[in-house]
Formats: C-alpha cells, structure tokens, sequence
C-alpha cells in the first residue's frame, strides 16, 4: 500500500512510475474485478514493467461491478447522472479523507489558496440529484473559502448575476464553476434584463464543467469558449476535468489544453486496438491514472477522446459512440 505522503509528494515521472507498477500490483492481488479483468487479457503481472503495460479497466463497469480494492464498508457511493433508464456508474469511496486530500491539493496546485477567492457554483443538473462527488467536491471548497458570499445557485440567475458585479465592485477574486450549459443560459438571462456580464474582467475565473447534459446541442470547444468569453467579458475560459470513477481531476487554464496533478496521468490508446498507444498529437481513447483512486482502481479507460502533447498536457476532444468502442466484448466479464 502507496503512502499518502508519497503519493502526494510525487516530483518526477521516475516516482510516479514506481507508484504506479505498485499500485498495479496491489489492485491486482486485492480487486477481484480488476483481477478477473487482467486474466482475460492473460497480464503476467511479473512481466509488467511500464506503464503502458498495466491493463486499463473500462469505464463501463463501474455500471455493472462493484469496484473496490479492500473490504471496509464505503464512506460514501458517487454515482453518475444519465437519462432515466439508463444504467449509472457508482464509485465506492471507502476513504473520502483521500478523495479530499486529491482535489484539495489538486486545485492548490493549479490555482493556489482557496480563501484567495469567493466560490460560486451554477451546477443544477448536479444538485438536482443525490450522489454527486462535483457536489462533494465544490460543497467543500466553497467551506474552506472562508468567503461568508460563497455558495451554490439555482435558478436564481438574477440574484447571481447582482453577486457577481457586487464582489467585482468589492475587487473580490471570484471563481465560478458552472455546468456548460447553465452557464449560456446566465449569458442568455443577464441579456434578456439588460444585465450586462461583459464588465467583470479579470478578477473573475469562469470554470465550465460537465458539458450541456442534453439540454442544448453539443459544440465545438471554440465556438463555446469564443460565446463565454464574450458573455462574460473575460479572455479565457478554464475547464474542469474529472468524473465519479476518479478521484482527481485535472484543470485547465485556457485555450482547452488540460494539465494533471502530479499523481495523474493520461494516456492515449488507439481506438482501433484498446491494448495498444499512439504517439503524441494524434486523436485517440483517453486511459487515466489516477493514483489516488488506490482502493478502487486507479487505471481506467474512458470513453473520451483525446490527444496529448509532449510536455503531458492534453485535449478532450469528444466522446465514443457505442459504435466506436472497438474490443469491449472482452472486457465484459
């Protein structure tokens, strides 16, 4: 078992190596699901010396398995939103000391002290159902804001929007993660009043998460980054990258380019062949390490697709269809 201070304390790609084969081999012996998964696939658990040849578990069976790595009863169940009818991930979390330990140096690292800003949140599609670890998460920071003005919003637009030109006023630094689409929506309100947004400028961080949830068309990262900037007269957008099956998340600061904690790390498989990677810029299947997912699993491939350059920043570019999955008959024990 990985150490919390050394897990956090990663500093080099030769450490995190050498925690990843040992968390490998630690899932391996302790998570059944896991250890069916990488039997099927033949790993000889011995052989594997890098990175890319741990076994990386699909997403999918979080919808359908119980993914743990101990015995201790779960803290706390997160579960994914989907369309009803649909079969939703759920992530037993038996320590959630770790999962708050991860995303709180994880936004330290990228954005500094927490009390340095007001947090406000726009995230209905999450709040309006139980079991959201985004929830968890913000719910949390916005705690240890200090910031008596920080907390969630609704449909309150209008009392948001007066919020967010007060604490500007105030020259308050304000941070608001918004899901996507409810994001355009307080652009499309605050214009419908007359309220404009445009004046905020740069003290304020507009964080969008989650995509549109079925509630508007899917676009393109550009046109949706040019139609925030715009409405919120701020010069970038950052972004939010992270899910149930994780506990970490990555974040980006602009332009849609993503950079890790140093405990996490993607890698980009070819979509044609989900064993095998391609080189650096070009688009295929996002796999995640998130080695503080050690008492789940830490190896996970996602249905995102992306590329990665090579300083190990990386883009998400959009999503599998089923149609798309190549190899997943296998991988459904």
């Amino acid at each position: 078992m990985v150490s919390n201070s050394d897990l956090f304390s990663i500093s080099n790609q030769k450490q995190f190596e050498k925690i990843a084969l040992k968390t490998f081999r630690y899932q391996y012996e302790n998570n059944l699901v896991y250890q069916e998964f990488c039997d099927l696939l033949h790993t000889n658990v011995q052989k594997v010396k890098t990175l890319q040849q741990i076994p990386f578990l699909p997403i999918q069976f979080f919808k359908s398995h119980t993914v743990v790595s101990n015995n201790e009863a779960p803290q706390a169940i997160f579960t994914s939103s989907g369309t009803t009818g649909m079969a939703t991930s759920q992530h037993f979390v038996t320590d959630v000391s770790l999962y708050e330990e991860s995303y709180r140096r994880g936004f330290s690292q990228f954005y500094g002290n927490i009390e340095n800003y007001v947090v406000l949140a726009l995230l209905p599609s999450y709040l309006e159902r139980e079991g959201s670890s985004l929830i968890y998460m913000v719910e949390d920071l916005i705690q240890l804001s200090n910031q008596p003005e920080s907390g969630f919003y609704l449909n309150n637009h209008e009392e948001l929007i007066k919020k967010m030109i007060e604490l500007n006023q105030a020259e308050k630094n304000i941070l608001l993660i918004g899901v996507t689409y409810a994001l355009l929506d307080l652009i499309e309100y605050a214009k419908s009043i007359a309220f404009p947004l445009w004046g905020l400028g740069g003290s304020t961080i507009i964080m969008e998460t989650g995509g549109m949830k079925g509630k508007r068309k899917e676009m393109i990262r550009e046109e949706l980054h040019q139609q925030l900037c715009a409405g919120f007269g701020v010069s970038s957008i950052h972004s939010e990258y992270g899910m149930t099956e994780l506990l970490s998340q990555a974040y980006s600061l602009g332009e849609g380019i993503f950079e890790c904690p140093s405990w996490m790390q993607i890698l980009i498989r070819d979509t044609e062949d989900p064993l095998s990677y391609i080189t650096n810029g070009k688009t295929g299947g996002i796999n995640v390490i998130d080695l503080a997912n050690r008492n789940s699993c830490s190896f996970i491939a996602t249905q995102d697709l992306g590329k990665k350059y090579a300083n190990g920043t990386f883009e998400v570019l959009g999503r599998f269809d089923n149609s798309d999955i190549r190899g997943c008959n296998l991988m459904v024990v």
